[in-house]
C-alpha cells in the first residue's frame, strides 16, 4: 500500500514538474519571438501588433493556464464520480464565454480600433478573434488529462503551439514586409499565427484523447446540479482569470489609450506610433526577467499548499511563504537594477538602437514589483485563497488607467512606464499587507538593507564596467553591444552573488531548501573539506 501512494506521489511530482518545465519553455519562447519581429517590422510594426497582443493574450491564458487549471480543480472538488458532467457543463460555459468574446472582437473591431485611435487596426482585431473560438476545446482536453494527473498532453501542446506560432509569425511578417505588403498586412498575419498555433495544440491534444480508453471518457455518475457546478465556474473565472491576466491586463489598458493620449497632447501620428513601439520593446525584457524571478520562487508553491493542508504546521507554512518572496525579491531586485544598468547596449543588442533608453529604464523596475506581485498570488491560491489577490488587481488596473491619464500629458511615454510600475507596485503591496495581516510573514525577518547594498555593489560595478567599454569601444556598433552585454551580464551576476551571500541575505537553513544554492554549499564544504 505505501508502495502504491509512493508511487503515486512520485507521478504527480513528475507530471507537475513537466507541466513548469512546458510553461517556463512557452513563457521564453512567448517573449522571446517580439526581438526578431520588431527587428523585421520595426518599432511602428510592433507598435500594430502590440495592439492587438493582448486580445491574443487573453485566449491564450484562457486556453492554456486558466480554464485546464480551473476544470482540474473542479474535478477535485466534486469527486471523480461526477467528473463526465463537470467537463460537460464546463464546456458548454467555456463556448458561451468564447463566443461573446469573438462577437465583441469580431463585430465591434471598426469601434475598438476607432477607440484606440487607429481604425487600420481593424483587420487585424478580426483575425484576433477566432482564437476564442478554439480556446474551449483546447481547455476541455487539457482540463480532462490535468485532472485526471496526466501532464504529457498538455505539456507537448503548450511546446506544439508556441514553436507553431512564433514560427509562422516570424515567416509570415517576413515574407510579407518583403513582398511590398503594409505594416499593418504583416502585424494581421503574424497575428494569425496565434490561430494556427492553436489548431496544432488542438491538433496535439486529440491525438492523445483519442488514445484514451473509451469506456473511461463515458462513465458517468451525476450526482450534482448544474447550478452548483457554473456557480463555482463563475468563481474560479472571476479569481483565477483576474489573477492569471495581470500582465496582460496591463498592456490592454495601454493599447486602449497610449497612442491616443500621445496624440490628443501634441504628438504627430507616426512618432506617436513610434514611441509606443519602442516603450512596447519593455514587455519582452519583463517577461523574460518575470520568468527567471518567479520560477524558482513559484517552483516552491506546491510544498507551500502540501505543508498547509497539516493545519497545525503553521511555522513550516510561515518559512515557505518567506523563502517564496525573498527568492523572488532578491532575483527581481537583481534583475530589475542589473537591467537599468546596461540597458543602452541590451537595447542595441536585441533591437538594434538606443531608442527609448530612458523609457525602458523606468519600465524596469516593473521586472521587481510584477515579480512580486505574481508570486504572492501563487501563495495565496497555494493556500487556497485566491480572491485577495483577484481583487488587488483589478484595484492596480484601475490605478493603471488612471495613472495613464495623469501622467501622460505631463510626462509624455515616460509617464506610461511610471504608470506600469505604479500599477504591479500597488498589486504586489496589497498582497504583501494581506500577507502581514495574516500572520504569514514578517517585513522584520527580510534583510532589505544587505539586499539594498547587493544591488549597490553591483551597480557601482557595472557602471564603471560600461563606462570603461564604451570608451575604449565608442558607438552604437551591435556586435560590440552583444559583447557589452553579454559581459556585463556575467559580471554583474557574479558580483550580486557573491554580496548576496557574503551578506547572508539567505540563511543557512534557506539555502538547504533552494535547489540552486544548496548545490553551491555542498560544493564549497566540498572544496574547503579538500584542502
Amino acid at each position: 500500500m505505501n508502495d502504491r501512494v509512493s508511487a503515486k506521489k512520485h507521478w504527480l511530482f513528475q507530471g507537475a514538474l513537466l507541466l513548469t518545465i512546458a510553461g517556463l519553455a512557452s513563457k521564453i519562447l512567448g517573449a522571446a519571438y517580439r526581438i526578431p519581429f520588431q527587428n523585421i517590422a520595426g518599432d511602428i510594426g510592433y507598435y500594430i501588433y502590440q495592439q492587438v497582443y493582448p486580445f491574443l493574450g487573453i485566449s491564450a491564458m484562457f486556453a492554456s493556464s486558466a480554464f485546464p487549471v480551473i476544470l482540474s480543480k473542479l474535478v477535485d472538488h466534486f469527486g471523480e464520480n461526477n467528473r463526465a458532467k463537470v467537463l460537460s457543463v464546463s464546456f458548454l460555459y467555456m463556448a458561451v464565454l468564447g463566443m461573446i468574446f469573438f462577437s465583441v472582437l469580431f463585430f465591434g473591431a471598426d469601434r475598438i480600433a476607432y477607440g484606440m485611435a487607429d481604425p487600420r487596426l481593424a483587420s487585424a482585431l478580426r483575425i484576433s478573434a477566432f482564437p476564442f473560438l478554439l480556446f474551449p476545446f483546447i481547455a476541455y482536453i487539457r482540463g480532462f488529462f490535468q485532472g485526471s494527473q496526466d501532464m504529457l498532453p498538455t505539456a507537448i501542446s503548450q511546446i506544439s503551439e508556441q514553436f507553431i506560432r512564433v514560427l509562422v509569425i516570424i515567416l509570415f511578417s517576413y515574407w510579407l514586409i518583403a513582398n511590398g505588403h503594409s505594416l499593418y498586412d504583416a502585424a494581421a498575419g503574424a497575428v494569425s499565427g496565434s490561430l494556427i498555433g492553436g489548431i496544432a495544440a488542438f491538433a496535439v491534444l486529440v491525438f492523445y484523447f483519442r488514445k484514451k480508453d473509451r469506456f473511461h471518457r463515458q462513465k458517468r455518475k451525476e450526482s450534482i446540479s448544474t447550478s452548483a457546478i457554473v456557480k463555482e465556474l463563475i468563481v474560479y473565472t472571476f479569481t483565477i482569470c483576474t489573477s492569471s491576466l495581470l500582465l496582460i491586463f496591463v498592456q490592454l489598458i495601454d493599447a486602449l489609450n497610449v497612442y491616443a493620449l500621445l496624440t490628443e497632447n501634441g504628438k504627430q501620428v507616426m512618432e506617436a506610433k513610434t514611441l509606443k513601439g519602442v516603450y512596447d520593446r519593455g514587455q519582452p525584457l519583463l517577461q523574460l526577467g518575470g520568468v527567471f524571478a518567479t520560477s524558482i520562487a513559484i517552483a516552491l508553491v506546491p510544498t507551500l499548499a502540501a505543508a498547509a493542508k497539516n493545519k497545525t504546521n503553521t511555522e513550516e507554512v510561515r518559512k515557505k511563504i518567506r523563502l517564496s518572496l525573498k527568492a523572488c525579491a532578491v532575483i527581481g531586485a537583481g534583475a530589475s537594477a542589473g537591467l537599468i544598468c546596461i540597458l543602452k547596449p541590451v537595447n542595441i543588442m536585441l533591437f538594434e538602437n538606443s531608442e527609448g533608453t530612458g523609457v525602458l529604464q523606468i519600465f524596469s523596475l516593473s521586472i521587481l514589483f510584477a515579480s512580486l506581485a505574481l508570486t504572492s498570488t501563487a501563495v495565496f491560491q497555494g493556500l487556497g485563497k485566491p480572491v485577495f489577490p483577484a481583487v488587488a488587481v483589478l484595484i492596480g488596473m484601475a490605478l493603471k488607467l488612471l495613472f495613464n491619464y495623469l501622467f501622460i500629458p505631463a510626462l509624455g511615454i515616460n509617464g506610461a512606464a511610471l504608470a506600469t510600475v505604479g500599477s504591479f507596485a500597488c498589486v504586489a503591496g496589497l498582497n504583501l499587507y494581506r500577507m502581514r495581516e495574516k500572520g504569514w510573514l514578517s517585513f522584520k525577518e527580510y534583510p532589505l538593507l544587505a539586499l539594498l547594498a547587493s544591488a549597490l555593489t553591483m551597480c557601482l560595478i557595472l557602471i564603471v564596467y560600461t563606462f570603461l567599454f564604451e570608451w575604449v569601444f565608442p558607438g552604437e556598433d551591435r556586435g560590440m553591444a552583444v559583447i557589452e552585454s553579454l559581459s556585463a551580464l556575467g559580471i554583474g551576476g557574479c558580483a550580486f552573488l557573491y554580496s548576496i551571500y557574503k551578506l547572508k541575505v539567505f540563511a543557512d537553513d534557506e539555502l538547504s531548501r533552494v535547489p540552486l544554492a544548496k548545490k553551491i554549499e555542498k560544493q564549497k564544504e566540498a572544496n574547503e573539506g579538500g584542502r
